[in-house]
Order: C-alpha cells, then sequence, then structure tokens
C-alpha cells in the first residue's frame, strides 16, 4: 500500500479530513463517500499501487485484470515500444478518469518511484529475471508471467531475491490450477494411489536464430528489448509477441530470448502434471533422454522411483498404483479474482501465493533440464537440493549463460 498516502490519511477521520480540505480551499469541500471506501469500494489509502513492465500481448491482458479491481490503484507503464506505451497510458488515465498515469521506456525509472507497492512483469522471457530481481531490491512485490526464467539459475536467483529481500513474487501460470482439476482432484482424493507415471507435452525446445537484419521501425528501442540478450540486428521475427512458436516467426522460437515451447507450455502442462503429484517444489534426480529403444520418451526419474514422461501423446495425464491413500485438502487461491486476485491478496497479507516463485522456478527447471538432455543427449544425474549435475562439468555449463553488461543479476 502506499506509505506516503497512508501516513497523510491514515489518521483522519472523514469529518477531520474535510475541515482540513475546506482550510486550504474555499469549494468544494464536499468529499464523495466513494472516495473514503464507504460505497463498498476501497479506499485509496488501502489500494496496492501498481504498475506494469512490457504490456503488449499477455502483458495487455494482465494489465486488464489488475486495472480492474477496485484494491488496485493503477498509476504507470512500461514498454520498449512507444506505440505500445502510449495506447495503454490512454487506456490507464481514461479508466482512472484522470491523465496521472506515467510512461517509462526504461523500467528502472519505474522501480525508483517509492509510491509504487508492485508490479506485473510480462515482458520476453530472457528479461524475467533481471527485472524480478530488480524489484525486489527495489522494495516492490512482483506478478511475473511465466516461464519464469530462462536458466536453471536465473531461476534461483529470483527465489532468492524474494526470501532476502521479503517480497512475495508469483508466476503467472493460471492454468496450473484451472486446466487440470479433474486429474489434480483424482490425485488429491488418493482415487489412484500413489502416483507412478506422469506424462506431460508442453513442446519442444527453442531453436538458434539465424536471421538477418532489417530497419529497426521508429519508436522502438531494440536495444533495451534486447537487454542482457546478446547483441543481434532487429529482425521483426525477433520481436513479434506471436504465439505460433512453431512458424519460427516470434520471440519464442529463439533460444536466446526464449525456451521455446518446452518452457512456454511447460510452465502449464509440466505445472499442472506437478501440482497433481504434489510435487510442485521438488526435482528430479535423473534425467533420461529417449534412446530409440526402451525409453521412448525424455523421462524424469524422481526420488520415490516417480517418472514424469515429455510426451507428445498427453496433456497431463497421472497413473497411480492403485491403491488408495488417505485424501489431502487442495490448495486454493487466496482473495478474490484467480490467479491475480491471489497475488494482489498476499501482498496484503504477505502470504505466499499459490504460484510462489520457488514452484514456478521447480516447475521451470524440469523444462531447462530437459532441454540440457536433448542437447547433451546422454542420462544426466541431478541434485534438486544444491541444484547441480554431480561430477558432470559439461552439463553444468548449461545451468546459466551469459548477459549483457549492464543486466546482471
Amino acid at each position: 500500500m502506499n506509505n506516503i498516502t497512508k501516513k497523510t490519511y491514515g489518521s483522519f477521520n472523514r469529518r477531520q479530513f474535510i475541515k482540513a480540505a475546506a482550510a486550504s480551499i474555499a469549494l468544494p469541500y464536499f468529499i464523495p463517500g466513494s472516495a473514503l471506501g464507504k460505497d463498498g469500494k476501497t479506499a485509496p489509502s488501502n489500494r496496492i499501487v501498481m504498475g506494469g513492465i512490457g504490456l503488449g500481448n499477455q502483458g495487455n491482458g494482465d494489465l486488464g485484470a489488475f486495472l480492474g479491481r477496485d484494491d488496485v490503484q493503477y498509476v504507470a507503464v512500461c514498454d520498449v515500444k512507444k506505440e505500445v506505451r502510449d495506447r495503454q497510458k490512454r487506456r490507464v488515465n481514461t479508466h482512472n478518469g484522470n491523465t496521472d498515469c506515467k510512461d517509462y521506456n526504461d523500467f528502472r525509472e519505474l522501480l525508483a518511484r517509492s509510491d509504487i507497492d508492485a508490479v506485473h512483469i510480462a515482458t520476453p522471457d530472457h528479461w524475467h529475471a533481471v527485472l524480478v530481481v530488480a524489484a525486489c531490491k527495489a522494495g516492490k512485490d512482483a506478478y511475473c508471467q511465466k516461464p519464469e526464467s530462462l536458466t536453471i539459475k536465473e531461476g534461483r536467483a529470483m527465489v532468492d531475491a524474494a526470501r532476502r529481500y521479503n517480497r512475495v513474487v508469483s508466476g503467472g501460470s493460471q492454468r496450473v490450477m484451472n486446466d487440470y482439476m479433474d486429474v489434480v482432484q483424482k490425485c488429491w482424493s488418493g482415487e489412484i494411489g500413489t502416483p507412478k507415471e506422469v506424462f506431460a507435452n508442453p513442446g519442444p525446445p527453442s531453436k538458434i536464430c539465424h536471421l538477418g537484419g532489417e530497419p529497426v521501425p521508429a519508436g522502438v528501442d531494440w536495444d533495451m528489448w534486447l537487454g542482457p540478450a546478446p547483441l543481434a540486428p532487429y529482425h521483426s521475427y525477433r520481436i513479434s509477441g506471436s504465439y505460433n512458436i512453431a512458424a519460427n516467426n516470434c520471440w519464442r522460437s529463439w533460444r536466446d530470448y526464449s525456451g521455446g515451447g518446452m518452457t512456454d507450455w511447460g510452465a502449464h502442462h509440466f505445472g499442472g502434471a506437478l501440482f497433481a503429484c504434489n510435487k510442485m517444489e521438488e526435482g528430479p534426480v535423473e534425467i533420461l533422454p529417449p534412446d530409440g529403444k526402451d525409453r521412448k520418451y525424455l523421462t524424469f526419474k524422481y526420488a520415490d522411483g516417480m517418472l514424469l514422461y515429455h510426451s507428445p501423446n498427453h496433456k497431463v495425464d497421472v497413473i497411480g498404483d492403485g491403491k488408495p491413500v488417505a485424501p489431502r485438502e487442495l490448495p486454493k487461491y487466496k482473495g478474490k479474482g484467480g490467479i491475480y486476485g491471489d497475488f494482489v491478496e498476499c501482498v496484503k497479507t504477505r502470504e505466499r501465493p499459490f504460484r510462489d516463485i520457488e514452484r514456478g522456478h521447480r516447475t521451470i527447471s524440469i523444462a531447462h533440464l530437459g532441454t540440457i538432455a536433448y542437447d547433451l543427449n546422454r542420462p544426466l544425474k541431478w541434485d534438486p537440493i544444491k541444484e547441480i549435475f554431480p561430477d558432470d562439468a559439461q552439463a553444468n555449463r548449461f545451468l546459466d549463460r551469459a548477459r549483457r553488461e549492464p543486466w546482471t543479476i
């Protein structure tokens, strides 16, 4: 909540507020009840003050979700495309009925504002870790779209920053709770027994990009869009936010900016599978690529023997041992309004949200581990506590990647 606003108005009752206002201006001195929360709406002093970073495509939807809440005061937009900034600023101002919304090309200016409590982030994936860590350091809570990270070490850095600075950080996969409840309920009710084989199909990893250059359009800060990614010429297929990954015409298609379908849909499908099996904060101990013989699918083996398959034939499916087990109570979103309401409520209460960054990190780590196994095309041992490949220097080099200065984490 806006600490400045709370200090200024928190101890005022309605009568005192009117008296103070009347002392400074002659008319009008009537304060509508809505301004003080008397009509059932949240009073301004109790609203979460928010801004958004990356507001095209999914960010546009996120903005709408937060803007539509009466317990959120939306005050700032940030995007490297001027057209997007201008459009979203108009949208916020129209909704708020004023011209107060500020727009930024550089996220650091937005994070420097002391009046902002929280941000939502929907940039391309290669920016997520840098932005979340910077937001935590700036004292902001963060809602970050999936996939949360581009590398395993990035994900751990995000968790560490959230804990070090006591920030609420939520991943953005609404499908984990919404799309797989038939499977989840069968598992959590104990109906299928202990999960033994789990199937999920997020899609393939991203590819190396060899596109040439095109003129940078006016109003696009290409260098800032690249940020921590390697220096590369502008191309419309690099910057496009299209979801058609297989067409190789969007940033989700390319390794420098995304993990492809493996991470983009992995956040949903692997996330749903791990939720069903109650392994949202665990990791496998072995990753086995298909061998063309006995092992048909990329396989993740857990310490208890459970096998998770990257299977093209299943969305999310779980096979248990058939021995009934005691049912468990399913977790729920806090607050009202789905995953967005869950985040906002946790900003208020300081609880951890359903898609707490640890869970987001563990989910996307599965996708990253699978990509590494595909790249190396050999079995890998994994330590899910230390988050390293034991005695495997070659594989450990894939845990992170270099970033362009000054975008370190």
